[in-house]
């Protein structure tokens, strides 16, 4: 599948998230008690729902998205390059409504790859499209479709090689494949913090995209493919 796979028709992508409240206290009541049923197996004995709220950006009923990075190669003269875009904003709603339109420009056989997608990135996509009025573009909806019928590429299920008991960081793969690290600034769990406390929504987008780029190198090489140079990469606006 791999040796067969254009990626001029791949697209990578990265999202981050936040609780939707920047504190507990502002979550409104019939919500917190909703939170409160929602996380009770996951939160530890001595955890109170208000400590635990710090998690909320992971869960699409209680999170938002704040970023969406994206990368596509292209090949000029043989070589390959990536090109890398972010959406971002307060507005969860403009920023979707963006990422629609920018899907619509390509092809609809457009495949996505993402680390833990199909766990996190495609499913939390699609969760708050719906949630904010938005059809879910043709590229993600996999309504009715068998999970071997998804065509979308997930860096981390394919280094599982069928054990579906093994989760592994992008940090680690990265590491142990000799790619520069995406976590040499921030990491998934300072995002609430940078952004709510420190008001610095730059500095998440530069790990966002840091993110995507990790994942498109990591994909060449389960190709066998080398790795795109620092001067092959783009960042547009």
């Amino acid at each position: 599948m791999l040796d067969e796979l254009n990626l001029r028709k791949i697209m990578v992508i990265d999202i981050e998230t936040v609780p939707q409240y920047s504190a507990y206290s502002e979550v409104p009541e019939n919500l917190q008690s909703l939170w409160e049923a929602k996380t009770k197996f996951q939160r530890k004995p001595e955890q109170t729902p208000d400590e635990f709220y710090e998690r909320a950006g992971i869960l699409a009923e209680f999170g938002k998205i704040i970023c969406i990075s994206m990368g596509i190669f292209q090949k000029e003269d043989e070589v390959f390059k990536l090109r890398i875009k972010s959406l971002y904003g307060d507005n969860e709603t403009d920023l979707l409504t963006s990422f629609i339109a920018l899907l619509k420009k390509y092809n609809t056989d457009l495949t996505f790859c993402a680390h833990n997608g199909k766990e996190f990135d495609y499913p939390y996509l699609c969760r708050r499209m719906v949630v904010n009025g938005l059809n879910i573009p043709r590229q993600l909806s996999i309504a009715g479709k068998k999970p071997w019928e998804n065509p979308h590429l997930d860096t981390m299920e394919l280094w599982k090689f069928g054990d579906y008991k093994h989760y592994t960081s992008l940090n680690l793969l990265a590491t142990i494949l000799n790619i520069d690290t995406p976590k040499d600034d921030i990491s998934g769990s300072d995002v609430r913090k940078v952004y709510y406390e420190d008001n610095d929504l730059a500095r998440i987008v530069t790990y966002c995209q840091k993110d995507v780029i990790t994942t498109a190198q990591i994909l060449l090489k389960f190709k066998g493919m080398k790795t795109i140079d620092k001067e092959n990469i783009t960042i547009v606006s």
